[in-house]
């Protein structure tokens, strides 16, 4: 199951998951990319994406307005679906319009390599090769891995700090999976100290000492962050 958590109050840019993206609301055109591969829902904390998902023929559940995270948002929306412990959740972002079906599959195929594994905690997620003026962003998230392909840290800094000159950059594409037990668990997890820093959720997996999964994939989709990001969008579909 695919659920795209979809908050209207952001802050850093109010109704976002609503704007226009090539003749489609944002929301919708992410789901619309993504429904062919398993049920989408979208968990909504307002009735206005209700009902413009509707519109669209697009399931949507309204959710707490108080979450603090689009995973916390999805969490809910997995207990009120009432779907099995182990089924396989995975969490799109609204502003992910240009995700590619074939990460998704990736993603999906290692989530599944992690259940016949019987690991208890199953959580992945995906990245990228980045050159060094897109490390430079902070709104594009950084991060390493270890030789098992398991995350060691996220950043929005530069990560690693080129000391030697001969750092290459890998971004981390805003897209996770777990099963349902482990998004409940997830959930369950205290703050941690960085992730309130660095306002990375998933920072919270890392310091409790659980594994992050991470499937190195060749992707040219962004996400949505700023206007600056919904122009260059609306210039794609121009094309």
């Amino acid at each position: 199951m695919i659920i795209i958590p979809a908050r209207l109050a952001s802050t850093r840019f109010p109704q976002k998951v609503l704007a226009d993206v090539g003749g489609l609301p944002m929301v919708v055109r992410t789901a619309k990319a993504v429904e062919h591969l398993d049920d989408v829902v979208v968990a909504a904390d307002d009735e206005k994406i209700i009902t413009l998902c509707k519109e669209y023929g697009i399931k949507a559940m309204l959710t707490s307005t108080t979450h603090k995270s689009g995973t916390d948002r999805i969490n809910e929306c997995a207990q009120l679906l009432d779907i099995a412990d182990d089924e396989l959740v995975i969490n799109v972002q609204a502003d992910e319009p240009f995700i590619e079906s074939e990460v998704v599959s990736l993603l999906l195929k290692r989530l599944n390599e992690q259940k016949e594994s019987k690991e208890t905690f199953v959580m992945a997620s995906c990245y990228n090769a980045i050159n060094n003026e897109s490390a430079q962003d902070p709104n594009l998230v950084k991060v390493i891995t270890d030789i098992n392909h398991n995350a060691i840290y996220f950043s929005r800094s530069p990560l690693p700090f080129d000391r030697s000159g001969n750092a290459t950059y890998f971004g981390h594409i805003g897209i996770y999976g777990f099963t349902k037990k482990s998004l409940y668990d997830f959930c369950a997890l205290d703050d941690a100290p960085l992730e309130d820093i660095e306002k990375l959720e998933q920072l919270r997996a890392i310091y409790h000492g659980k594994k992050i999964s991470m499937i190195k994939v060749a992707s040219t989709g962004f996400g949505i962050d700023t206007l600056a990001d919904l122009e260059r969008a609306k210039e794609i579909f121009l094309k």
